[in-house]
């Protein structure tokens, strides 16, 4: 239960004087739905104004504080702007305008003849000095040297900086004193202010010091939770698996392991044989084989007499993973089931009965698969597959299942920088499968113009005739008005009337069966073009694709670039990928595009995406899994989560966990950044 200290800060914004419902609602597209939201949403940056005697001291595109006297207000036929002429003390004209209703406000405040303070931004509009919406009017002049230094925050429709300035200022009001909980030497190291004091200053001013604490906060409470995570799975009681090698050494892959795979195997073995359960997160570039190693996994849980059972994002993907599994374990002689949410009747009886009895050794599925319904006789081993997309309370739901916490063998093809693994993943232990299997070819990375679109859609044509299959990714599902962004959904239309029924399209929002349907039709070759967006980002294996188009490539993320080109180079031919670039491009979004077409190594892509967007920098889609982190940007997590995991450790190790003094202020450290299942769990809850 959340201590009564904090309760105060977990109110609804609606409990804020002048927050109704037609706020609440802009508010909500922020994530500011509690007065704890409004006091971390921090601003984006200052602006600083100079106070000026008159326009002469002033320069166009500075940002200024100036009393000015109104002498005439104009009204524009039609749209155009409402102004108003006004006069500072030498006799200097300007004119102030808005656009908009804001003509009947804009006169109330700034009467004619009455002096009055302005603050905003100096422009020229031909031979005329203009300030296009004020920033601030008012007849006091301390209100407006009050606008010197001036946050600036992200908003959304509906909200203007004044309104959620206003907002922030109330929600600081509830902020209550705590108790230290860093280390009070790093604390006196870092000249860091206090929590209260630090949560003041970051919306006053650019105060680096402020704004690394309250970072620091975050990926401490994060740190020790995960540690916590850790320290309460080593006391649980696992099953103490010991295969015989049995059903492992009658395996018929068609490939070697590599030295990576069989390295990642014995770490797992080693795991799984202690009386703890393992947690163990499996990182593996595009390719690497990590089927390969889960599967021997799951195959010494059934050597040693128990079920495993393995956890996939989508359908798709489940189906994908249970023909793959099923194919590879049969030599073995291994009984491999699907369960998914859409089996039903008899089937999916027979399915419940195989796991109960143990007959069924090995299940692939959905979240179906730990439904309160479905009961296993003796389930030990728990593969999920990427592994980003499920949260820490989605893995802690194991402990449901089994006679005991079953082991947990996390995978991921999402290449993470090694900082943000110890963020996401500090409850775990690592493997990388950092060689690929031999014989694998690298994949032809070409940039091209979005002008060139004619020759690309060619390209394609010939490919298709060739025999061969393409996928076409787009980086929304439909066109939004005003968007400049390549929608699937048009591409799909413009390629179907160019190249008939042998083309497909999938997003997130068809219906599973209509998905699943275009999907096998591609998979069985009865389709040649799958036109897509970032569904098929993971899994999705159709040897005979070997073409590749990524339209507005610059719009995504490195990592999630690497991952769709892994798409394709999934068979023994040689395979394409164009990255359509717009015709706008920026340096940043020029160093990505450079960055692809000269490596495919999706490690050293993710440091380097790390380094390209450094201080929370985020162009372009967002990709999946990027930060647990709404305050911490990542610069500070590259350069603060390390202390972080430290002096979580520290306070675990020599400080007495959360049972000592900074561990009680810790507590409550843990409730406020919501890291409190890490609380329970040390309660056993």
């Amino acid at each position: 239960m959340r201590p009564d200290l904090l309760n105060p800060l977990f109110a609804a914004v609606d409990s804020l004087k002048g927050v109704g419902p037609g706020l609440a609602r802009p508010l909500e597209k922020l994530l500011l739905t509690r007065i704890r939201d409004l006091a971390y949403h921090l601003p984006d940056r200052f602006v600083t104004r100079r106070a000026v005697a008159d326009l002469d001291e002033a320069s166009v595109g500075e940002q200024i504080v100036i009393a000015l006297t109104p002498r005439e207000h104009r009204s524009s036929p039609g749209r155009g702007p409402f102004r108003i002429v006004a006069y500072d003390a030498a006799g200097n004209a300007i004119t102030l305008a808005w656009f908009g209703r804001n003509a009947g406000w804009a006169k109330k405040q700034m009467p004619l003849g009455k002096t009055c303070w302005v603050a905003g931004r100096l422009d020229q509009y031909g031979q005329m000095l203009q300030m296009v919406h004020p920033d601030h009017l008012g007849m006091e002049s301390g209100a407006a040297l009050g606008q010197l230094v001036e946050p600036v925050y992200p908003l959304s429709d509906g909200l203007t900086q004044p309104r959620i300035a206003a907002l922030v200022q109330q929600a600081l009001t509830f902020l209550p004193e705590l108790p230290e909980w860093i280390e009070p030497g790093l604390i006196a190291k870092m000249d860091w202010p206090k929590w209260r004091d630090a949560m003041t200053l970051a919306h006053k001013s650019e105060h680096p010091g402020a704004r690394d604490r309250l970072a620091y906060d975050e990926l401490l409470a994060n740190s020790l939770a995960l540690l916590l995570v850790k320290a309460a799975n080593r006391k649980r009681t696992g099953t103490p698996l010991h295969g015989d090698g049995s059903l492992r050494a009658r395996l018929q892959l068609p490939f070697a392991l590599t030295g990576a795979q069989t390295r990642s195997i014995a770490e797992i073995e080693g795991d799984v044989a202690q009386g703890a359960p393992m947690l163990r997160l499996l990182q593996g570039d595009v390719g690497s084989g990590k089927t390969a190693v889960a599967l021997h996994a799951m195959l010494i849980a059934v050597e040693a007499g128990a079920q495993a059972a393995m956890l996939a994002p989508t359908e798709i993907l489940a189906r994908q993973h249970y023909e793959t599994l099923r194919k590879m374990a049969a030599p073995a002689g291994v009984t491999v089931a699907l369960l998914t949410g859409r089996d039903k009747g008899k089937a999916r009886e027979a399915t419940l009965m195989g796991l109960v009895d143990g007959s069924i050794q090995i299940c692939v599925g959905t979240h179906a698969i730990f439904q309160e319904a479905v009961q296993y006789r003796n389930l030990a081993l728990v593969v999920i597959d990427e592994q980003h997309r499920f949260g820490v309370g989605q893995r802690l739901l194991l402990t449901q299942k089994g006679r005991r916490m079953p082991h947990c063998l996390a995978m991921t093809a999402t290449p993470i920088p090694r900082t943000l693994t110890l963020a996401q993943y500090g409850e775990m232990d690592v493997s990388r499968l950092d060689e690929m299997p031999p014989g694998r070819q690298a994949i032809d990375t070409r940039v091209v113009a979005i002008d060139r679109m004619p020759d690309v859609i060619d390209s394609v044509g010939r490919h298709m005739a060739g025999g061969g299959q393409a996928y076409w990714v787009c980086p929304m599902v439909r066109e939004n008005e005003g968007a400049d962004l390549a929608a699937a959904e048009a591409r799909h239309a413009e390629l179907k009337v160019r190249f008939g029924d042998t083309v497909e399209l999938v997003h997130g929002q068809l219906r599973p069966q209509v998905k699943d349907a275009a999907m096998e039709r591609f998979a069985s070759g009865a389709a040649q073009l799958l036109v897509a967006t970032t569904v098929i980002e993971v899994g999705v294996d159709v040897p005979n694709s070997t073409l590749m188009v990524i339209e507005q490539a610059e719009r995504f993320g490195l990592a999630q670039l690497h991952q769709l080109r892994g798409r394709v180079g999934r068979g023994a031919d040689k395979s394409t990928c164009l990255l359509l670039r717009s015709a706008a491009l920026s340096e940043t979004g020029r160093a990505r595009l450079a960055l692809m077409r000269e490596s495919q190594d999706g490690f050293r892509l993710a440091e380097e995406d790390l380094k390209l967007r450094g201080g929370g920098e985020l162009l372009g889609t967002r990709q999946s899994g990027d930060t647990p982190f709404r305050v911490a940007d990542f610069e500070q997590i590259a350069r603060l989560l390390p202390l972080a995991h430290d002096d979580a450790r520290l306070l675990i190790d020599r400080d007495g966990g959360l049972d000592g003094l900074r561990g009680q202020a810790a507590r409550l450290l843990l409730y406020l950044f919501e890291r409190d299942w890490g609380v329970q769990l040390l309660r056993g809850g």
